[in-house]
């Protein structure tokens, strides 16, 4: 019998430009996923193409970029397979943004090493603290940020699609 750990392929993950674009497909793949949750739930249908290119303009990822942001990029086995940003709220705070797993690399590992990739990162700029919002339906995103030692706090922005905000103090 075979440990799965020891089948599972090496991922890695780096900071590339949110412009360029790998990460603008994965931006989009992104949007498209938690979209068609929430319009299936919500409407009984996916979203439309023109409603990812609305949403994609009325919140863009420009944020995400130095000197206050950066989008890190999980590969596996060298291919482009996650991606999660992070963006400084205040000196004392970062937001946890856009995190995301292609669904064919979903269950070997990627979610947990890009999160830990933005706490390091979030460390290096000397942050104490990471916040984040999520929606009730992404229940295994809830459960991530739960197993990680997320917790619930009081909202803290208005996110129009938001129904959890959780937070972590970094040690």
């Amino acid at each position: 019998m075979t440990d799965a750990s020891t089948t599972r392929l090496p991922w890695t993950v780096g900071p590339e430009p949110v412009g360029s674009d790998g990460s603008a497909l994965l931006l989009r793949e992104y949007l498209t996923d938690v979209a068609d949750r929430w319009y299936e739930l919500n409407h009984a249908r996916t979203s439309t193409p023109e409603e990812i290119d609305r949403h994609l303009a009325e919140d863009p990822s420009d944020d995400l970029a130095p000197p206050h942001g950066v989008l890190l990029v999980g590969r596996h086995d060298g291919e482009q397979a996650g991606c999660v940003g992070l963006r400084r709220l205040d000196a004392r705070t970062a937001e946890l943004r856009r995190m995301y797993v292609r669904p064919t690399k979903r269950g070997l590992g990627g979610a947990a090493v890009l999160l830990g990739a933005a706490e390091d990162a979030a460390r290096a700029w000397g942050v104490e603290r990471i916040v984040l919002d999520t929606r009730m339906d992404l229940v295994e995103a809830r459960a991530l940020y739960a197993r990680h030692g997320y917790l619930p706090i009081p909202r803290y922005n208005e996110s129009p699609y938001a129904e959890v905000w959780l937070a972590k103090e970094l040690a």
